[in-house]
């Protein structure tokens, strides 16, 4: 993997993580290069792992998840790999990280209702002690990490 991206490399990041579909030949024509050239940076962005995957972004409030809410949660050592089970199989989990500190586990969730929020929290307390905080509202979401150089947010 390469140390260090050059500013063509970071233009291109910058670009598709601002739009992912924007054309090859409109990012060509932003970074100074050809198609092809800009093509094959891309693929080896992909190849070296700075490219995951391209993705779309949903309005989670049209389609009924009109609550969300951060569940730390201290698990009952024994039960881990269940808990771990359930939030992947659950569609209101749309995030979950180990963390430090009093409790090992933050998830991030969405829900309909205050009731569904309830509901997944009672199951949720099935694999340890539970801290919910609701999201009245959420300033920056899911900001890009490789601005532009000398760019600010």
């Amino acid at each position: 993997m390469r140390q260090q991206l050059d500013s063509v490399d970071r233009k291109i990041l910058h670009i598709l993580q601002k739009n992912a579909r924007t054309s090859l030949k409109d990012i060509a024509s932003q970074v100074y290069l050809s198609s092809p050239a800009t093509s094959a940076r891309i693929e080896k962005l992909e190849r070296e792992g700075y490219i995951l995957g391209y993705h779309m972004s949903v309005n989670r409030e049209k389609l009924g998840s009109r609550i969300k809410a951060f569940v730390r949660v201290k698990l009952v050592p024994s039960r881990k790999d269940a808990f771990l089970q359930m939030a992947r199989n659950s569609y209101n989990v749309i995030e979950c990280s180990c963390i430090t500190g009093e409790y090992e586990m933050l998830l991030e969730v969405v829900s309909s209702s205050t009731q569904e929020l309830e509901s997944f929290v009672h199951e949720v307390q099935r694999y340890g002690k539970t801290h919910t905080q609701i999201v009245f509202s959420t300033v920056i979401e899911h900001r890009e990490i490789c601005p532009l150089v000398g760019e600010t947010a």
